[in-house]
């Protein structure tokens, strides 16, 4: 049975006609739109929060050299992902699924967003897998050397180049579609298997498995190894004093890589699931056509807010973070206080401009140069 050329990927099938609405071929659009006032809030809040927090955690992590080391660079690299998740998907998949009239932002961006979007998923997967294993060779082997700053970079390249070919295949299939030329005031951008469903089911098996079983059994055996060496090492006559400081360290770094994979998996299991059911169902009998679109932007905005929590738990587990922070902020406020009280010297001095017979000599009894902040105002009083 021959295929119907125009059909779109929840099933309806657009043909050359009058102008119709989009909301006559995506019956969940309308009740979507319903919730637009709700979501659009929470998209910026998300967007704004992700942003800061990662681009605070990728500048403290490059600012300071002591926090040069592998783990810290792998964190860097994923709080890296999430921020051009944030940055260059977010808004345009949002936009996409609140505009009437579909995707407005070109071919090229069709395609790029696609890739980027599942790229920056597998960064995160791959990431946290490698901080895993980085966690297990520091405890496992304590004296052996750490991973130079040189070859994490070739690891972090390698980590981008394998999540780059991951996100191919869904990039590939994705079709830029104008339905315009045949009277529909729409523009889909959307994954087209045509032909290919059973490959499609595949792929996303698999990367179902991917995003959850790689991170998990590394964190899991990991884990494991890790418990089983501080076990030995906690006998009696195993340790000495000094260690104990070293370990209590190293298991609070564990446990921040414990809580991100959680973050992530939970973040990610709902829209992981919701696209496994549309692919096992693309009749859509298990979940109602009028309905679909509110399911994916509810889970899709699920899993993009787990780009929002890394920033947190890496600072509340990490003294040195927090203290770069810390120090961030009082700079920043001297830095105001400064600026402040040159703003009001320049008024006074402003004011002994206008007076007559004005001189350096008679500026100097009203700008208190001595004082131990600088740029104060003395006193106003006998001015004239």
């Amino acid at each position: 049975m021959q295929s119907d050329p125009w059909a779109l990927p929840n099933g309806s099938s657009p043909r050359p006609g009058n102008a119709s609405h989009p909301k006559d071929l995506f019956p969940g659009l309308e009740l979507l739109l319903h919730f637009k006032p709700l979501f659009i809030p929470l998209y910026c809040l998300l967007v704004a929060v992700a942003c800061l927090g990662n681009a605070f955690l990728v500048g403290c992590i490059a600012a300071n050299k002591k926090l040069h080391n592998a783990t810290n660079f792998f964190l860097g690299n994923l709080a890296l992902g999430d921020l051009l998740m944030c940055l260059a998907c977010v808004p345009l998949t949002a936009s996409y699924a609140f505009e009437g009239r579909g995707w407005r932002f070109g071919r090229a961006m069709c395609h790029a967003v696609a890739l980027l979007q599942a790229a920056t998923v597998h960064v995160a997967v791959l990431s946290l897998a490698a901080i895993a294993v980085d966690r297990y060779v520091v405890v496992a082997y304590p004296v052996r050397r750490r991973i130079a700053p040189r070859y994490c970079g070739l690891v972090v390249a390698a980590i981008w180049a394998l999540a780059l070919a991951l996100a191919a295949p869904p990039a590939w299939h994705t079709a830029y579609v104008d339905l315009r030329p045949i009277g529909h005031d729409l523009i889909v951008c959307e994954e087209f298997w045509r032909h290919m469903e059973r490959q499609r089911l595949a792929y996303s098996c698999a990367m179902l498995l991917l995003s959850y079983v790689v991170p998990l059994l590394a964190v899991t055996v990991s884990y494991c190894s890790i418990s089983a060496h501080l076990r030995r090492r906690s006998l009696p006559g195993s340790a000495n004093l000094s260690q104990a400081p070293w370990d209590k360290k190293k298991r609070k770094t564990f446990l921040l890589l414990v809580v991100s994979v959680l973050v992530f998996a939970l973040c990610w299991l709902p829209l992981q699931v919701l696209n496994l059911l549309r692919d096992l169902d693309p009749d859509f009998t298990l979940l109602s056509k009028r309905y679909v679109n509110l399911a994916q932007v509810s889970c899709h905005l699920a899993a993009m807010s787990s780009a929002c929590y890394n920033p947190f738990i890496y600072a509340s587990l990490h003294r040195k973070c927090r203290a770069h922070l810390r120090g961030y902020l009082r700079h920043r406020r001297r830095r105001w206080r400064h600026d402040g009280q040159c703003a009001r010297a320049n008024t006074c001095l402003s004011l002994l401009a206008d007076a007559p017979g004005n001189s350096l000599k008679s500026a100097g009894e009203f700008i208190d140069f001595s004082a131990q902040e600088p740029c104060t105002c003395r006193r106003l009083s006998g001015a004239m």
